[in-house]
């Protein structure tokens, strides 16, 4: 029952981290526009959040590690994160609401820390089924913040959201005070620069977090990205951008748990993340080709659920060959390397929907999904070569040695 509670509780803070996040997500440009913003200071609003996460997560993940405890950098998230929205409560000022999304940008970085404890809770053999479950609440809090947020408005104007994710975060800052972590889950000896340099040119971790930049590049230039204009320049109204969320966050959400219980036992690991990231670059490459709105939220639904098979085995993958104490340092360098695609996927498909028109972004994300899905080809049939060597020469030296 205690260690249930623990999981249940770890899942409430992770929950009220990410949601007050996502409340105010889709009315955030407009909001800064209705005070007069200009286009390129809300650019710099928006990266902002990316950028921070680049330059702090790993710093979190070493220190966590040296210090070898996890539970005060969750405190301190849910701090910078209840900070954040209560500056966006109380001030109009464009410079501040840049201060604000950047300690949101720092309050997620912590979340490098939040994924190497929850996994804690469970069996070694059960991390993929951690990482689907915690990834569930995350997928969770983007999809409840994101489709309540434009009523919210419409209902109670521009501020209404940030009241709500104030009250939120509070509750979680509170309930991350009682948040368990046992004393002897991690070896107490201390960590060398040359162990830290190791881990994190590890060459599983490099390509998992390269793989993670492209899949946020896709997510953050479709569905958090330029979805929504491509929508209405095809006849969604406004009002009708909630029937998106809906198409895509509801089978994204289904798909975290689906990955980890069902897809990697039947296919592999490689296998079930080659075909996702297949299916969510054809889906994606589809979208400028559709033109009514049913057909388009079909597409949606497809391209959810390929994009939420990925994220949870990336999770799993960066860490299952990294030793629990050098679990932060390599979450935290997988967690800022993914960063790289948060800001840089929608900056280059911006460009290109400047210079060619808003399908050629589409194009771009879509065709990083096919080098991924080659590059996972090729990374696999290399390490399945490997093994068959190595079992060749350890049954040559058996027959040896008889």
């Amino acid at each position: 029952m205690s260690t249930n509670r623990n999981k249940y509780l770890f899942i409430v803070v992770s929950f009220l981290l990410w949601f007050p996040q996502f409340l105010y997500v889709p009315i955030f440009s407009p909001y800064m526009k209705s005070l007069d913003g200009k286009y390129t200071f809300i650019g710099i609003v928006l990266s902002s959040y990316g950028i921070m996460q680049l330059l702090c997560r790993l710093p979190i993940g070493i220190f966590s590690d040296v210090k070898k405890v996890r539970k005060p950098f969750i405190i301190f998230g849910m701090l910078a994160s209840m900070l954040s929205c209560s500056i966006f409560l109380l001030t109009d000022s464009l410079g501040w609401i840049l201060a604000a999304r950047a300690l949101a940008g720092i309050a997620a970085s912590t979340w490098v820390v939040f994924t190497v404890l929850y996994p804690s809770y469970f069996a070694n053999h059960e991390v993929h089924r951690a990482m689907g479950s915690i990834s569930f609440i995350v997928v969770l809090a983007q999809f409840l913040g994101m489709s309540f947020s434009g009523y919210i408005v419409s209902e109670w104007g521009w501020k209404a959201p940030f009241w709500i994710a104030v009250c939120f975060s509070i509750i979680g800052m509170i309930l991350s005070l009682f948040i368990f972590e046992s004393e002897e889950g991690i070896e107490r000896e201390p960590l060398k620069v040359k162990e830290l340099a190791a881990v994190i040119k590890e060459p599983s971790l490099l390509k998992v977090a390269f793989l993670s930049i492209l899949a946020h590049s896709i997510i953050f230039s479709t569905m958090f990205g330029f979805t929504s204009n491509y929508a209405l320049q095809i006849g969604f109204t406004e009002s009708e951008l909630t029937y998106i969320v809906f198409a895509f966050m509801i089978p994204h959400a289904i798909a975290t748990p689906f990955m980890g219980r069902v897809l990697v036992p039947l296919m592999g690991k490689w296998n079930a993340l080659k075909t996702a990231f297949f299916f969510a670059s054809v889906f994606t490459l589809l979208i400028p080709f559709v033109h009514s709105k049913g057909l388009f939220l079909a597409v949606q639904i497809f391209c959810g659920f390929s994009l939420g098979l990925i994220f949870p085995l990336l999770l799993g993958l960066a860490i299952e060959k990294i030793a629990p104490e050098k679990r932060a340092t390599a979450m935290g360098a997988y967690q800022a390397i993914y960063a790289i695609g948060i800001f840089a996927g929608p900056f280059f498909a911006g460009i290109f929907n400047s210079l060619m028109g808003i399908k050629a972004g589409f194009y771009f994300v879509g065709i990083l999904g096919l080098v991924a899905t080659m590059l996972i080809f090729l990374w696999s049939k290399m390490d399945a070569e490997s093994a068959a060597i190595k079992v060749e020469q350890s049954r040559r030296k058996s027959n040896t040695g008889i």
